[in-house]
């Protein structure tokens, strides 16, 4: 069994001024996280403007990851798209590159055959039945408009190649029904930083934050602090990120993130159309929630 345990960050993809991947940038960006206590990094995830990204791009961004990140990093693969036949090939590529798990996000696109415990199941089943790597199912319904239940994720959790899940709606409550109902061994992470201190008190084992790309100590903090017991420290750590974590994630988003990125000596750089950069006020918004917060 892997262990997703502590924080991953979905790694933000660098393009240059010409909107192409920028695999310098991509190697600075890796090497400055290599140096943290990061439990691994999720590739061509949301963060990673995913849906911008054709499929040779995916391939490239999973083959710089995997060349330049500290040996002790678990990698994690982005894969889900709307078909099973597509899913399941871009996972297997990554397998075959060195990625550990997949995160594969729930199909929504035709919510109204899909939107159902059924579908959805019937989907995770076909992925991880002919995948050479676990899964990890991906729930952000405020995306996808998709929200798969509690029930469903316990009803998986019992097919051998689905390890995990990644829940990023906030929901506490329903973070503490999964780890109620599902197969022990299973384990729930979460995505939302500005809910992570107590997520980790009521069970989950570790999370995919968008926020660690620009911060990563400050969620690491957290992460110590919940190992160690200490409660206290967590939730203090948590009121200090609250209102940076809700402008980089739910506010501004991914041209939030990458203008703090840049703040932080990462390199954020360009979005890709049709998503367009932060203006000055978010800027300045942004630089002030940022000044105590370390790279």
């Amino acid at each position: 069994m892997i262990k997703l345990q502590g924080i991953f960050p979905p790694i933000a993809t660098p393009f240059d001024r010409n909107g192409d991947l920028y695999p310098a940038k991509v190697e600075h960006n890796i090497a400055k996280l290599n140096k943290t206590g990061l439990s691994g990094y999720v590739v061509c995830g949301s963060t990673g403007e995913s849906v911008y990204l054709t499929t040779d791009e995916k391939l490239r961004l999973f083959e710089l990851v995997a060349r330049h990140a500290a040996p002790e990093k678990l990698l994690l693969c982005g894969t889900g798209v709307e078909s099973v036949r597509e899913t399941i090939d871009l996972t297997n590529r990554a397998a075959e590159m060195g990625y550990k798990a997949a995160m594969v996000r729930t199909p929504h696109y035709y919510k109204n055959l899909v939107n159902n415990g059924a579908a959805q199941a019937l989907y995770y089943r076909a992925v991880a039945d002919a995948s050479k790597i676990p899964l990890m199912i991906y729930n952000w319904p405020q995306a996808t408009g998709v929200d798969i239940p509690a029930a469903t994720v316990a009803e998986l959790s019992h097919h051998p190649n689905i390890i995990a899940i990644k829940e990023s709606s906030g929901n506490i409550e329903k973070v503490m029904q999964m780890i109620r109902e599902t197969q022990p061994g299973f384990q729930v992470l979460v995505g939302s930083a500005p809910t992570l201190a107590p997520s980790f008190a009521v069970g989950a084992v570790g999370a995919v934050l968008a926020y660690a790309n620009a911060a990563p100590y400050s969620t690491i903090a957290i992460w110590e602090a919940h190992r160690q017991r200490e409660f206290d420290a967590a939730m203090d750590w948590q009121r200090r990120i609250a209102h940076a974590a809700v402008l980089v994630t739910t506010k501004y988003g991914i041209p939030g993130l990458k203008y703090a990125m840049d703040l932080n000596g990462y390199y954020g750089g360009p979005v890709r159309s049709p998503l367009s950069p932060v203006g000055p006020e978010a800027r300045a918004e942004i630089e002030a929630a940022f000044a105590g917060l370390k790279g």
